[in-house]
């Protein structure tokens, strides 16, 4: 990865642990505050890869619609312990619980 690239990769990380915990932000959200708004598809993947890179509260970022992350079965449990309510099984009431960021 170039030196740009790890930059891009640690805001985005330094953004996504300030969430409050009970919030959501989405992926559009995070690269916009990062400064680079077309790169919403982006972000999700580096949050896809945070693991490696230690704990980052990622399961608090959703897509604009309140989607949850196809397949990651622990999201929804996690954000139902921190009260985050939900729309149905797979999205979030962005509207009620939507971070307005920095």
């Amino acid at each position: 990865m170039t030196k740009v690239d790890e930059q891009f990769i640690q805001a985005v990380l330094n953004i996504v642990d300030i969430i409050p915990v009970g919030r959501v932000a989405t992926y559009g959200q995070i690269a916009r505050i990062v400064g680079r708004p077309r790169n919403a598809r982006l972000v999700g993947k580096i949050l896809g890869k945070a693991g490696g890179r230690g704990h980052h509260p990622c399961h608090r970022v959703v897509t604009v619609t309140g989607r949850l992350v196809p397949g990651w079965v622990d999201q929804r449990p996690m954000l139902l312990a921190e009260n985050v309510p939900f729309k149905d099984e797979n999205h979030v009431d962005i509207k009620k619980c939507h971070w307005r960021g920095i």
